[in-house]
């Protein structure tokens, strides 16, 4: 028997199948790029998905721990209402529980929740017209972007249905004087909408520190983004960038896989 083999006997016996395993490996490499990107902010945000089923589990990461230090093997698996499923000595975090199962319980479509507090999205989040189409990035997000206003730290769950309400079925939430938002069908999806996301937020500061008059993209323009956007993503899925992050990873920091 070779060694993935015992490898996958023992997760099975943990109750991890392959497809759960395969995920795990996914979304600690999320934890590990957004802290390579530098969008972490010490042990305070989170990202979550959702594992395949009707239950409407998900995995998210462990209270405490800095993105760099995710593994698969250290996800803590809850149902929606925040009871661990995993053997896990570890606390989730529970202002992460609230957004990230009012959105999984709510959009079928949401396998990936990602939510961080960069500089350049809070910055860009408490200036009053929020995002500015001034960049091509800019355009794909817009296209599909809502606002949520602030209404404090995330702890109550009376909070969930005014959430999900202005998230709809967008892609990009805007959580005003707070961070930025992100659901994807796949792990890879909500990483690359996040990476256009940020860059978008960090070209508006920056032309907006220029001090000079500032070009604005027309509303047309805007208009037919989402349609660019699928062709350029390979779908949304980051079918191209994706791979090419993990071989990075690969070379960098590959401790995710444990």
């Amino acid at each position: 028997m070779n060694d993935q083999a015992i490898d996958m006997r023992n997760l099975e016996r943990a109750g991890i199948g392959e497809v759960e395993w395969q995920l795990r490996t996914d979304l600690a490499a999320c934890y590990r790029l957004v802290a390579l990107f530098g969008w972490d902010d010490l042990i305070f945000t989170h990202i979550s998905a959702r594992i395949p089923g009707p239950d409407h589990h998900f995995l998210i990461n462990p209270y405490g721990f800095l993105f760099s230090e995710i593994t698969a093997s250290s996800l803590v698996k809850v149902d929606l209402d925040g009871r661990k499923l995993s053997d896990s000595p570890h606390e989730i975090n529970p202002a992460g529980f609230t957004i990230h199962s009012a959105i999984h319980a709510a959009r079928d479509d949401a396998a990936c929740v990602l939510h961080v507090h960069s500089v350049n999205g809070v910055a860009v989040s408490a200036q009053r017209d929020g995002l500015l189409p001034l960049s091509q990035h800019s355009i794909f997000v817009l296209s599909s972007l809502a606002y949520h206003d602030y209404e404090g730290v995330a702890l109550n769950d009376d909070e969930k249905p005014r959430l999900v309400r202005d998230l709809g079925d967008k892609r990009f939430l805007m959580l005003r004087n707070h961070g930025l938002l992100t659901v994807g069908r796949s792990v890879a999806e909500a990483f690359v909408a996040m990476y256009f996301f940020e860059a978008s937020c960090m070209m508006q500061v920056r032309a907006q520190a220029g001090g000079g008059p500032l070009r604005l993209i027309s509303d047309g323009i805007v208009a037919g983004a989402q349609a660019q956007w699928q062709a350029v993503t390979r779908g949304a899925g980051g079918g191209l960038a994706w791979p090419a992050l993990l071989r990075k990873l690969d070379r960098l920091d590959p401790g995710f896989r444990d």
